[in-house]
């Protein structure tokens, strides 16, 4: 419950800024969405208590943003993405090697605010939900190669964390990293928690993000 009520105060935090936001510019400058399409490499691992990035399972995410109530200092960022999650366990003992790969598909749905620093940069803070789409493990190695789905009953059907990060513009492009820390427990099922515990995820994230439409001021050469 306390995890919860620290997101709920950053969500509403967020609100609060963009209404600041859109108060404080005029209806012209306001009324710029902005709406494109990005992906990029997750490195991610599940954690307990503290992170970690041993053994990353390396990922991807693809998807659509866009920036709403856009002005050159600020904007509201909703994106909907497919994100691979989870982790790896590697064996090699000099006899045996053998690779297993924990594997979460999620929809993912952050909620950022962004901060402009001129054109050159963003700073992304806000909120993100997941949606559990499905989950397998994959092992490749001297002991064989095998393939098994896991039956998406046993996790959770949503994951809710934090999420921040930086973005660097190329005129109509961006290139960023963020970090997604999650703050649910995804395991539900007795089997599920003898096998991953209390993890919860943990996903570092770069990206190539292009812009489709809208622009974040007069002279379009901004975000």
């Amino acid at each position: 419950m306390k995890r919860k009520s620290k997101l709920m105060i950053v969500v509403i935090c967020m609100a609060a800024l963009a209404h600041h936001a859109h108060a404080q510019t005029n209806e012209e400058l306001v009324n710029r969405p902005i709406a494109g399409i990005k992906g990029g490499l997750n490195f991610s691992n599940l954690y307990v208590d503290d992170v970690s990035d041993e053994n990353a399972r390396v990922g991807l995410n693809v998807g659509v943003y866009g920036q709403l109530f856009s002005n050159e200092a600020f904007a509201l960022q909703p994106e909907v993405l497919y994100s691979t999650k989870g982790s790896r366990v590697i064996k090699s003992d000099g006899i045996i090697d053998q690779e297993t790969k924990f594997n979460l598909n999620y929809l993912d749905i952050p909620i950022l605010a962004v901060f402009k620093l001129g054109t050159a940069a963003e700073i992304h803070a806000g909120a993100y939900w997941s949606y559990l789409l499905g989950a397998n493990i994959d092992s490749d190695g001297d002991l064989g190669d095998t393939f098994r789905k896991v039956d998406r009953d046993n996790f959770e059907d949503w994951d809710y964390g934090l999420a921040g990060g930086i973005g660097f513009n190329l005129g109509g492009v961006q290139l960023g990293a963020r970090y997604n820390y999650g703050l649910n427990t995804i395991a539900r099922s007795r089997g599920a928690r003898s096998l991953i515990g209390n993890s919860k995820n943990q996903v570092a994230q770069i990206y190539v993000a292009f812009r489709l439409s809208g622009t974040g001021d007069d002279n379009n050469d901004g975000y």
